[in-house]
């Protein structure tokens, strides 16, 4: 549910906070003070787009925040996918709308809209009278059936889907061997070819052609560095005139110093290194040129090596990473040839099969799904009844459609609020009024299988009055029991069953203010007088109070 929203520089809102309680949360006002600001400040921040003209005006940006509590769902993976903190039953979702950029972040941590999607689906519901709700879609509807008879035929369609997951994996592979099985007998011959070129050639890594490279430039240069080499080991290790020569005197000297101040024995020490670490590169020197060989074989040898790689590479790729590559793809639709002859038959035989057991296990579930639609829609009309809306008419239609994810049946909700009026699909239903009471039986009906965890309606009360307004206050107030509601209304009778109850007022000096109080007291007992009077008096505030008290 959601704990808090937290409002900065929005439209006409410099700062505010709004923490919400389980349960009815209503909010009420004047005509134009702007409690749908709050609705709307939700809304965006699960929205995918934003207009910038949410800024409060001279302000650089806006910030929405809300503090969600979560106690229904896992979201463990969906946060690990997403590189999410998880602060386990708390989340924050903020939203900062700039001229020029749009952020969304849960914990502290940017996220695509993507995720903020899935996060909505989990959350929030917002039905008003300009914006589409779930319920109306038709895509939704066999959703919804399901998810109410769960406890009925939920694990059986958990099943079927996963084996249907499995035939669709099935048929793609029927799919890629009959495709492979149209290869002519030439284009598996050059295939095979293909595969047997690069196979002997042998390639002991993709840095091969570097490895031979690099001694191939040392045997083209043998004579030179064997020249150099031996030159040097002479200029350091020579009988006459060689450095270490000069530094056996130098030592000498050092050592004869050192005999009269001992400052100087460090330097006859790092002197006796330098003349050892000489040595030894000389020995070394000498060693490499005498160890080195012309070996005009070896030259040859590495020549045709890089030749035939330089072949393959321009044959099946720039590198020998590539070429290998390349290999285990011709490989793999080689095998795949082999292997489709031989096993089309096979497969297409499993494909029936399971085929068979899908349409078996589709039809069990459909004759659930139709019963439980019987069940559903009789339910559904009696509280349509409830309602004020006495001839209306509901029904769950299950009708057959092909094998799907879902089974064969397709679902959709019908109904007809006058007599006169043929069944028709949930989303043309025109009057605003009917559409709010139907949202609201059905909501309530679903309340117990339905995940969501906060449900806001915007004006739900448009267009009733008198026993539809009570009734229409009883069913929100049972539908609270399971749900966190936050309702704008107008109808006192409604107003009067909040267990939290916000008053927005729009204030207007130097400029124009939105401002938001809890009410308590008699407070709230002026605020619900003056919904039902237009003012304040004696009567209203009589009436008022007998509704608290109801």
């Amino acid at each position: 549910m959601i704990k808090q929203l937290r409002i900065k520089d929005y439209i006409l809102i410099d700062e505010l906070t709004a923490n919400f309680d389980k349960g009815l949360n209503v909010i009420t006002g004047e005509t134009g003070a702007g409690k749908s600001i709050l609705i709307n400040a939700i809304d965006i921040a699960f929205a995918p787009r934003v207009s910038k003209e949410v800024i409060k005006h001279g302000k650089e940006k806006a910030v929405i925040e809300l503090v969600i509590e979560n106690t229904r769902h896992d979201l463990s993976r969906l946060f690990e996918e997403n590189g999410v903190d998880n602060f386990g039953t708390e989340i924050v979702l903020s939203k900062e709308i700039t001229q020029n950029s749009v952020r969304s972040r849960v914990n502290g941590t940017l996220v695509n809209q993507e995720f903020i999607k899935q996060l909505k689906n989990y959350f929030l519901d917002i039905h008003s009278q300009h914006q589409t709700y779930a319920f109306m879609q038709p895509k939704y509807h066999i959703t919804l059936l399901d998810n109410y008879a769960k406890d009925s035929y939920g694990e059986k369609l958990n099943t079927y889907k996963e084996k249907f997951k499995e035939y669709q994996h099935l048929q793609s592979q029927l799919e890629s061997l009959k495709t492979a099985s149209n290869a002519t007998e030439s284009q598996i011959e050059f295939l095979q070819f293909q595969v047997n070129e690069i196979e002997s050639a042998n390639i002991t890594s993709d840095c091969e052609d570097e490895e031979l490279i690099k001694e191939l430039e040392v045997l083209e240069n043998a004579e030179k560095l064997k020249e150099l080499t031996g030159t040097s080991y002479w200029a350091i290790n020579g009988d006459e005139g060689s450095i270490l020569e000069a530094l056996g005197k130098i030592k000498q000297n050092v050592s004869k110093a050192a005999s009269y101040d001992t400052k100087l024995e460090e330097i006859e020490q790092n002197l006796i290194e330098t003349v050892e670490n000489l040595r030894d590169i000389g020995s070394e020197l000498r060693n490499y040129s005498q160890n080195l060989d012309n070996d005009t074989e070896r030259l040859n040898q590495i020549q045709e090596r890089l030749f035939l790689l330089d072949k393959l590479k321009r044959k099946y790729g720039g590198t020998l990473q590539s070429i290998m590559e390349t290999f285990d793809n011709l490989s793999k639709e080689l095998n795949a040839i082999e292997f489709s002859t031989q096993n089309i038959e096979e497969l297409e035989e499993k494909i029936k099969l399971t085929r068979a057991e899908l349409e078996k296990s589709a039809s069990e579930i459909s004759e659930n799904r139709k019963n439980y639609a019987q069940v559903l829609s009789v339910l559904i009309q009696e509280k349509l009844e409830k309602l004020e809306l006495p001839k209306a008419r509901f029904e769950i239609s299950v009708q057959p459609k092909e094998l799907n994810t879902d089974g064969i049946d397709n679902v959709e909700f019908l109904i007809s609020t006058n007599v006169s009026e043929d069944l028709k699909p949930l989303a043309k239903v025109a009057s605003g009024g009917e559409i709010s009471r139907v949202m609201l039986a059905i909501k309530s009906i679903f309340a117990q299988s339905d995940d969501i965890n906060t449900v806001i309606f915007d004006e739900i009360d448009t267009g009733i009055s008198g026993k539809a307004s009570q009734s229409v206050a009883d069913e929100i107030a049972e539908l609270s029991k399971y749900h966190q509601i936050i309702l704008i209304t107008h109808q006192p009778i409604i107003a009067s069953r909040a267990d939290k109850h916000f008053y927005v007022r729009k204030s207007q000096s130097d400029e124009t203010k939105v401002e938001v109080y809890v009410l308590n007291g008699e407070n709230r007992i002026k605020a619900l007088a003056e919904l039902a009077g237009g003012e304040i008096n004696k009567q209203s505030m009589e009436f008022a109070k007998s509704l608290v008290s109801y």
